[in-house]
């Protein structure tokens, strides 16, 4: 029972030490739907591993009425998951979260088919998964690993990587420090560096272009 206790108060003070908006204990406890969200699954799972699954898919529908978050009673969640708002999260039967996981809203967590088996993905420690991403496929996000807004993964992620875009691209990996943090808008974005990229390329054309046309227009 202490163990038990332990990760409900680990569930709460993660929110403080993630979100400079909780106030106090109280707060998190009644109004933060990833919380609820969180404390429903834990309790939908024990039902789920004693094979009473119908019990254990009610209480999981009842949390995603309430809280906009669809949690497959089957999924393994470490300690202190944090979903931030979590409208629209969905988490499949067979993932695995590990510990200190960051998850933002509209992230899914889902197969690419009707598989049978292991379909979902691993996510490992301390990751973050930014707004809107899409993670599908049995495979693994290593430690470390960041995942850009709006990204769609269809392969494993080395731990300490950072990716982006669709479909997603590694642009960072070991050796290099991921230094946002809990800022994912401030992820490298390689689709926007191409294009300023190409811009350049055309500002220099251009003026290549206006040296020629006055070379002949002085002849």
């Amino acid at each position: 029972m202490g163990k038990r206790i332990r990760t409900l108060l680990n569930d709460v003070d993660v929110v403080f030490e993630q979100d400079p908006a909780a106030r106090s204990r109280l707060e998190v406890i009644f109004t933060y739907s990833g919380v609820h969200a969180i404390w429903a699954h834990r309790l939908a799972h024990w039902f789920w591993k004693k094979r009473l699954f119908f019990i254990a898919r009610s209480i999981s529908q009842v949390s995603r009425f309430f809280t906009g978050i669809e949690i497959h009673p089957g999924a393994v969640i470490g300690q202190r998951l944090f979903i931030d708002h979590g409208m629209g999260v969905v988490i499949g039967e067979t993932c695995e979260i590990g510990d200190n996981v960051t998850i933002y809203q509209g992230v899914t967590l889902g197969g690419t088919g009707k598989e049978k088996g292991k379909r979902h993905p691993t996510v490992e420690d301390n990751v973050l998964i930014a707004s809107g991403a899409k993670i599908l496929g049995s495979f693994k996000i290593g430690e470390n690993a960041r995942i850009g807004a709006g990204s769609v993964v269809l392969k494993e992620v080395p731990p300490n990587s950072t990716v982006v875009g669709i479909p997603g691209r590694i642009v960072i990996q070991d050796g290099i420090k991921v230094e946002h943090g809990l800022n994912h808008h401030l992820m490298p974005d390689p689709i926007a560096d191409k294009l300023k990229e190409l811009e350049e390329e055309i500002k220099a054309l251009k003026a290549e272009r206006e040296k020629i046309q006055k070379a002949y227009s002085r002849k």
